[in-house]
């Protein structure tokens, strides 16, 4: 077994030139943040709030600052967190100004009775607690917003159609970029977090899968635990993280549970680019996979000095068990 262990990602999709450099610095910063507490004796949970928290401050995220807008420019954040040891949970959503949404989450979590808390509920429950707001509305969001309505106007897509046809004829829209964090602690505990702003476009009061135990984030400490980005729908249909931490608990890697997930989103809702994932396993093994051009993501381990990055984890198109020799 190798501990302590962080993965972390920025989020699935297509890395614009614009954003690569900024986005491979972040991610390395986020793995480095959380390492940091890891190393220094901290718990899993406070590895990957740390380390969600500082994507979350970075404006090259699509979370907390780097939020994207809706359909009629607003943000509406959410984000979840999950200890492996106990199975608690905290999710928060339809958030506007709450600076870090992942803390949120934790304050659910752990002062209240509930899992996930949206909207009027979750912002009273900041209030009770102070929390730091901020404006995340950025000219970077601004304009990929921009760009987005200008092929709405052109007619060039039919926004009252189904959401599954809208993807399918212009994924590029969106931006799917998630954040998220895994974790294995000295004490072999995991934990999960994950925080969006959504993607460009979407529907207001939508909710997706990072604020869903079991579909954005799950971790347990008898198999693992894996935080989702990309279209969010598509890791609800198939309650996606639970299922990678499902065939780590039967015994596969964290690489091969995540390769096997993406063949299953490959197989069963067949809408191409639309996930990355990122798992760590009860051993301390990594794992990261995607069927879209990039995931930027990174990583720490004791083997390491310093965190191991990228915008391509292992992509897999495959649509058959067999043919990915899974």
């Amino acid at each position: 077994m190798q501990k302590p262990v962080i993965v972390v990602h920025g989020g699935a999709g297509t890395w614009k030139p614009e954003r690569r450099k900024m986005g491979v610095a972040g991610v390395k910063e986020a793995a480095r943040t959380g390492y940091d507490v890891l190393k220094r004796g901290g718990s899993a949970l406070d590895a990957v709030e740390t380390a969600v928290e500082s994507m979350e401050d970075n404006e090259v995220f699509n979370a907390g600052l780097g939020s994207s807008l809706t359909i009629d420019k607003r943000i509406e954040m959410e984000a979840s967190i999950m200890d492996g040891k106990t199975l608690n949970a905290g999710a928060a959503g339809l958030l506007k100004d709450i600076k870090n949404p992942v803390h949120l989450a934790r304050i659910v979590m752990e002062n209240t009775d509930h899992v996930l808390v949206v909207g009027q509920g979750a912002e009273k429950l900041a209030e009770l607690f102070h929390l730091e707001r901020r404006k995340p509305f950025t000219e970077l969001r601004l304009r990929y917003w921009q760009e987005a309505r200008e092929e709405l106007s052109r007619g060039e897509i039919d926004y009252l159609q189904k959401l599954k046809k809208l993807l399918e004829s212009r994924s590029h829209l969106f931006d799917t970029d998630t954040v998220g964090a895994v974790a294995l602690d000295r004490e072999e505990n995991v934990a999960a977090a994950t925080s969006t702003g959504g993607y460009t476009l979407k529907f207001p009061g939508r909710i997706g899968d990072s604020p869903l135990i079991g579909c954005g984030t799950y971790a347990d400490n008898e198999a693992g635990a894996c935080s989702a980005t990309g279209i969010g729908e598509v890791a609800v249909r198939l309650v996606l993280a639970k299922s990678v931490c499902d065939l780590m608990r039967n015994g596969r890697s964290a690489q091969k549970a995540v390769e096997s997930c993406i063949v299953l989103v490959n197989k069963r809702i067949r809408l191409k680019e639309s996930i990355g994932l990122i798992a760590v396993d009860a051993k301390g093994g990594v794992g990261a996979a995607h069927n879209t051009r990039n995931m930027c993501w990174a990583y720490m381990t004791p083997r390491r000095s310093k965190p191991k990055a990228a915008l391509e984890a292992k992509i897999v198109l495959e649509t058959s068990w067999e043919s990915a020799n899974l």
